[in-house]
């Protein structure tokens, strides 16, 4: 279990060897998903006065989804799309590594507090754009980082409108004030 907590805290320091770490270890996956789970469980928890206890339910699995949804357009983005040379990577490595770009996610638990919740989801949104640019340049195998932020940024706008699609088919979206 320390362990598990010590790569959470790494990886919310941003160390790119704890992403190449998870990159490698195969066993990581479940630690991985229960980071995702752990990052929407606080989403859900730090927005209950707006979303209520549903709110937690449905954060946690648009988390999960979201998840595979971004592990696979980058994985396709990534290797086929914008690779270099040296690019070599499946979709278990990048589920892994983008799991636990979710650990900043945890502060998200935070927005109970009246009068904060904007700043902290705010904040923890750019801390985890930031973890997921070097978990991808690490899975990857990217030398550089601007590439690794131009896959982030193409996946995450595909990711928005496939989530916002599944949303408006189930007829979940919150409705215009």
């Amino acid at each position: 279990m320390s362990n598990f907590i010590n790569r959470i805290f790494r990886a919310a320091r941003l160390d790119a060897h704890l992403y190449e770490e998870v990159e490698a270890d195969k066993g990581a996956m479940r630690q991985a998903m229960l980071v995702v789970v752990l990052s929407g469980v606080a989403a859900g928890v730090g927005s209950i006065s707006k979303g209520g206890p549903l709110g937690i339910v449905l954060g946690t699995a648009t988390a999960l989804v979201g998840w595979y949804i971004w592990a696979f357009l980058t994985y396709l983005i990534g290797t086929k799309l914008l690779p270099e040379p040296q690019t070599k990577s499946d979709i278990g490595e990048l589920l892994r590594t983008i799991g636990f770009s979710s650990s900043p996610g945890l502060i998200r638990v935070l927005g109970i507090i009246p009068g904060i919740e904007g700043f902290v989801f705010s904040a923890a949104t750019i801390w985890m754009l930031v973890a997921m640019v070097i978990a991808v340049r690490q899975a990857l195998d990217y030398k550089g980082t601007l590439r690794a932020v131009g896959v982030c940024v193409i996946g995450w706008i595909i990711q928005i409108a496939i989530i916002l699609t599944i949303f408006s088919f189930l007829k979940i979206l919150p409705k215009p004030a």
